[in-house]
C-alpha cells in the first residue's frame, strides 16, 4: 500500500509539472507566432522591390529559425503554420497560403533534419531553408500552372533563397545567444 501512495504521488507530481511546463510553453509559443506575425506584417510595410516576383526578406523566418533552435522541430513548425495561415488571411490571399505553406513545410523539414546532425551552424541551417522554402514555391507553381517551363525561374530563386537565408542566418546567430539567456532566466 505505501508502495502504491509514493506511485500515485510520483505521477501526481510529474502531472502537475507537466501543466506547469505546458503553460510556459503555451505563452512561449503565442509569444513566437506574435513575434512572426509582427516581422510578417512589418515585412509588408517595407518598400524593397527585388525587382523578381515573388522575392522576400522573410524575415518571420527568423522567428521560426529562432524557434527550431530554442524550442524544437514541432513548436517551430506550429508556430509556422499558424504563421502562415493568419498572414495570409491578414495580408495575402489563399493562394498566397498555399504557396507559403509549401515552401514552408519543405523549407521546415529540411532546416529539422539538418539541425538533428548537430554539424552545421545556424547560418547554413537557415540558407537551406531559403533555397528550400522557393524550391517548394516553385514546385507548387508548376503544378498550379501545369507549366514545366518555369523550372528556368529556379537559378533566381537558389540565388535569392541563398541571399535571404544567410542574412536570416546571420541574424538568428547573432540573436540566439541572447534569447538563450533571457529563456534560462523564465
Amino acid at each position: 500500500m505505501n508502495g502504491e501512495g509514493n506511485t500515485n504521488m510520483s505521477k501526481t507530481q510529474i502531472s502537475a509539472k507537466k501543466k506547469h511546463l505546458s503553460a510556459k510553453t503555451i505563452a512561449v509559443l503565442a509569444m513566437m507566432i506574435a513575434l512572426a506575425m509582427i516581422f510578417s506584417y512589418v515585412e509588408t510595410l517595407i518598400p524593397i522591390n527585388f525587382g523578381i516576383p515573388g522575392v522576400k526578406l522573410g524575415l518571420a523566418n527568423l522567428a521560426i529559425v529562432a524557434a527550431l533552435y530554442l524550442l524544437g522541430g514541432k513548436q517551430a513548425l506550429l508556430i509556422s503554420v499558424v504563421r502562415i495561415i493568419l498572414s495570409g488571411f491578414l495580408f495575402g490571399n489563399l493562394a498566397s497560403i498555399m504557396y507559403s505553406l509549401a515552401g514552408g513545410l519543405l523549407s521546415l523539414a529540411i532546416m529539422i533534419l539538418l539541425t538533428k546532425t548537430k554539424k552545421l551552424s545556424v547560418v547554413t541551417v537557415s540558407i537551406a531553408g531559403g533555397i528550400c522554402h522557393n524550391i517548394g514555391q516553385i514546385i507548387v507553381a508548376i503544378l498550379v500552372v501545369e507549366n514545366l517551363k518555369l523550372v528556368y525561374y529556379i537559378p533566381v530563386l537558389l540565388i535569392s533563397g541563398f541571399v535571404t537565408g544567410l542574412l536570416i542566418g546571420i541574424v538568428s546567430q547573432l540573436v540566439l545567444p541572447r534569447v538563450k539567456r533571457a529563456f534560462r532566466s523564465v
